[in-house]
């Protein structure tokens, strides 16, 4: 199979582009920067290149994007150029090629302001049922660009499906104030409950997507490590985490006080990936329950595809508090 990955030089990109690339396929990989990854360096702003690029394509799987770390260091414009007018190129010149299945790596950023409840509410149970509630260009776009995914299945009978991922990158909190309050790693574990996914299982979701594309036609579905929690356990999630997690993972405190963590004591959100996992035929090997289990037996907190990519970072520079420009 013939498959294109752009954002090729990136996190999921490489990630992409090793997996194919072991299985055997003919991989195209597109990026602005060079790299082992990357087979044609181009814009998929410009219309010649991504059409040059889709010749013979049986699958398109698009990760190149502006991330939130960009929005302090990039203009709205560039937003649209590169996460809604890419995209749209992509899309029509993979209508006119025939690609069998496209796959939009989006975000759940794209519900935004949706992820908190008020005070007093029990946490948020995210589905794909939820209406985003964009807060920045980064979520506004990421968002548009889903509903152009819809709209050319819907008017060009192109397959397409998008995956709305949680957190998978290793770099450091853009929050200094949860820098300041976790260890690294800490944090990571504690985001597998809410909001992380290991870059494997993103990989692996990636790949169902392609083959589910054209009996699905069109689907949006979250990419997020397995949460333990139910409905009912919301409103203690809310207001008391780690009694909640004690009823779902007994002895997480055990493997946390060997390793001198903390578990977060309130959390205001839980992604849902079931939905992914039935129609997609996903199944995640990486969940706050794995992880624990394998930190207890000296393993490591990600997968050996997520440590083989390993850090990148957003911005060439440094900033006055720290890898972030906020």
């Amino acid at each position: 199979m013939k498959i294109l990955v752009t954002g090729s030089a990136g996190h999921l990109g490489e990630a992409l582009v090793r997996t194919l690339r072991d299985r055997g396929d003919d991989v195209v990989g597109v990026d602005l920067l060079a790299s082992p990854f990357t087979t044609h360096v181009g814009s998929i702003v410009d219309r010649t290149f991504v059409r040059d690029r889709m010749a013979g394509v049986d699958a398109v799987l698009h990760a190149a994007t502006l991330h939130k770390p960009h929005v302090a260091t990039h203009g709205t414009q560039d937003f649209i150029d590169t996460n809604i007018a890419g995209t749209l190129n992509l899309l029509e010149e993979a209508v006119a090629a025939g690609v069998r299945s496209f796959v939009y790596t989006s975000t759940t950023s794209v519900f935004g302001d949706a992820l908190v409840p008020p005070v007093g509410e029990p946490a948020a149970w995210i589905t794909e049922e939820v209406v985003p509630v964009p807060k920045n260009v980064y979520g506004v776009t990421k968002s548009a660009a889903e509903d152009l995914c819809q709209l050319m299945h819907r008017n060009k009978h192109l397959s397409c499906i998008v995956l709305r991922t949680s957190r998978f990158f290793p770099e450091e909190d853009d929050s200094k104030a949860a820098r300041e309050a976790y260890t690294d790693a800490n944090m990571k574990a504690n985001e597998f409950l809410h909001r992380r996914v290991d870059i494997e299982d993103v990989v692996g979701a990636h790949l169902c997507a392609i083959e589910r594309a054209p009996a699905l036609g069109f689907g949006r579905y979250i990419v997020s490590a397995t949460t333990p929690f139910l409905p009912e356990d919301m409103p203690l999630l809310r207001t008391d985490t780690p009694a909640a997690l004690r009823l779902r993972v007994p002895g997480f405190d055990a493997a946390y006080a060997a390793l001198g963590w903390r578990m977060a004591p309130h959390l205001d959100r839980v992604y849902v990936n079931e939905r992914a996992r039935r129609e997609l035929g996903w199944q995640p090997r990486h969940d706050f329950a794995g992880v624990i289990s394998r930190l207890r037996e000296g393993g490591e907190l990600t997968s050996d595809l997520a440590r083989a990519v390993g850090v990148k970072g957003y911005h060439t520079g440094t900033f006055e508090e720290g890898p972030y420009p906020v």
